[in-house]
């Protein structure tokens, strides 16, 4: 269904080719995984398919691509539109109407075809995906993850062959991802669809891929079979792959149930051991808030909210509890996002707030950044009211990394990001730079945070708001679009945050991270809190949030590969 033959991507300004030498076929009727590490050049892959490199990217395409034998060097992306559906890491770029139920009826309204055939196709995409409830919803109404599933939705109904997807479960929670792959398969298997996905949460997709295409570095020629064959020899693997590596499993599992019929000799071997108590929250005292730089600055709440700023003479004593909330309600038109919201944030601790797309995770750190203003209770962060508080203020004592980095992003290069970023935050020069460096190996200064890819943009504006070192750091989705390697990086600089004394919320759907990071887990369903406690004590008691370990080897409570091997080297 579709040929590379000996594609190479060469984009303008850039010492090596994206992709090189890539000559592959995927078979018609299969679900093609492609993997590999941030930035090798995955979406250049995809976008090589749909067409939309290089009639839209730019840069040169060598050899041949060709999807059910049409060449997409001479046939545009609206040529190949009948054939090909393609959704992007970017959901909110593909959205040309303004509701749920239009933009799902477009493409085939695009496609000519007949009403009654357009009106069955988007009920029935409605509900496979559970947007039945939203049909009527304006889209920047969504959350993110609910605007992934729409996007997704929309390439579903002109019944494309080949379907394109890049992170599609990036934004989903578990049990909305477990939805949309439940689609995917009933269209490989009962429709012969071809899919072709890109997605760096492995544990939720790789069990159910025929093939796997590997790109282990920029440039470097794929290598494709089995996923078990693959995952053997892949630097990016999920944690069953991991956990299986480290007990010797051959074959290895690739499935959470494959692994538990193995895993009874680990459980033996892990059965005089416990897993470590949690880490003690950090009692360092928050540093105070550091007084603003001279001059207008362009400060990270600032760039959101447009709003004025104002100058503090001099530093404050950060409270001693960074943040409070006490029965918040938020009202959006009829919708109540919020209700009764109570929770409080002490200095070092790491609290992941999770739930399902649309529960009111991301509008909860809204209300802390000052961006959403209450319509019942209160919100104090750093002794302050948010919404009422000027934006040059609050900056210094709260940073907010949303779910599209693009939002802080506008310098031409990361060079002068960083150095914006380091006048922002009155911090030594290089400062920013050296985050970068950390969380972003191998990305040059003059690089345009548009040719980043989606984590490699993250990465950059995670170390933009980083370099500031808020007390109260508060991260969307912050792992969406990153590889493992770069995802233990971050867990890293945030714990190391933590233990001087940093207050940290994320909304997350990665479990795996919150199992990693997480002092505490707060469960948020429709705006209010269902469960609040230590983190094993509350991922373990949920199966839509129990990481890959804890399935494994339940019983016994253990949450991460890193825990399982640090207790098999200490019984050796």
């Amino acid at each position: 269904m579709i040929r590379f033959e000996q594609v190479s991507v060469r984009y303008e300004g850039t010492e090596r080719p994206t992709l090189s030498g890539v000559d592959l076929t995927v078979p018609e009727g299969e679900l093609v995984l492609l993997v590999g590490p941030s930035g090798v050049g995955k979406s250049t892959l995809l976008g090589a398919v749909s067409g939309l490199v290089p009639h839209f990217t730019g840069g040169t395409l060598s050899g041949r691509v060709t999807v059910d034998g049409r060449d997409t060097r001479t046939h545009k992306p609206r040529e190949l539109a009948d054939l090909v559906g393609t959704v992007g890491q970017d959901p909110l770029s593909h959205f040309v109407t303004d509701t749920v139920e239009d933009e799902l009826a477009y493409g085939m309204e695009s496609l000519g075809l007949a009403p009654d055939v357009m009106r069955r196709r988007v009920e029935e995409t409605l509900d496979l995906l559970g947007l039945a409830g939203l049909r009527d919803r304006p889209i920047a109404t969504l959350s993110g993850g609910q605007q992934q599933r729409v996007a997704i939705g929309s390439v579903l109904t002109p019944h494309p062959k080949v379907l394109v997807l890049d992170e599609p479960t990036s934004a989903l929670d578990p049990a909305a991802a477990e939805e949309v792959l439940a689609v995917l398969q009933r269209l490989v298997h009962d429709l012969g669809t071809t899919v072709l996905m890109a997605e760096h949460r492995l544990e939720r997709v790789v069990q159910y891929a025929d093939r796997v295409v590997l790109l282990p570095s920029p440039g470097a020629a794929p290598v494709m079979g089995a996923p078990a064959e693959v995952m053997a020899l892949s630097p990016v693997h999920p944690p069953v792959v991991a956990l299986g590596r480290l007990a010797g499993w051959e074959p290895l599992p690739l499935s959470v149930r494959d692994a538990r019929r193995r895993a009874s000799d680990l459980r033996e071997r892990l059965s005089s051991a416990r897993p470590p108590a949690p880490a003690p929250v950090s009692s360092a005292a928050p540093a105070p808030v550091a007084p603003a730089p001279p001059g207008g600055g362009r400060g990270v709440l600032a760039r959101l909210l447009g709003r004025g700023a104002r100058t503090v003479p001099e530093a404050e004593p950060v409270p001693d509890v960074p943040a409070r909330v006490e029965r918040l309600g938020v009202r959006r038109g009829r919708v109540e996002a919020l209700r009764r919201v109570t929770l409080t944030v002490a200095p070092g601790e790491t609290v992941a707030l999770m739930g399902r797309n649309g529960a009111g995770k991301s509008t909860l750190l809204g209300t802390l950044v000052g961006m959403v203003e209450p319509t019942a209770g209160t919100v104090l962060v750093g002794g302050r009211t948010p919404h009422r508080t000027q934006p040059r203020e609050m900056v210094r004592r709260v940073g907010l990394v949303p779910q599209e980095p693009r939002d802080l992003l506008y310098a031409d290069t990361v060079g002068a990001e960083c150095e914006a970023a380091d006048s922002d935050a009155g911090a030594a020069p290089g400062s920013c730079r050296a985050l970068v460096s950390e969380l972003l190996p191998d990305v040059p200064d003059d690089t345009h945070p548009r040719d980043l890819s989606e984590g490699q943009r993250l990465a950059l504006a995670l170390a933009v708001v980083l370099t500031a070192r808020p007390p109260l750091l508060l991260l969307d989705e912050p792992t969406r679009g990153l590889d493992y390697a770069a995802k233990a990086r971050l867990v890293g600089v945030l714990r190391a945050l933590a233990a001087e004394g940093h207050a940290i919320v994320l909304a997350t759907h990665d479990v795996e991270l919150a199992a990693e990071l997480a002092h505490r887990v707060v469960i948020l369903a429709d705006g209010e809190v269902v469960a609040d406690g230590e983190t094993g004590q509350v991922v373990v008691s949920s199966p839509a949030f129990a990481p890959q370990t804890a399935k494994i080897l339940a019983p016994q409570e253990w949450l991460t590969v890193t825990q399982v091997r640090t207790a098999l080297e200490a019984g050796s």
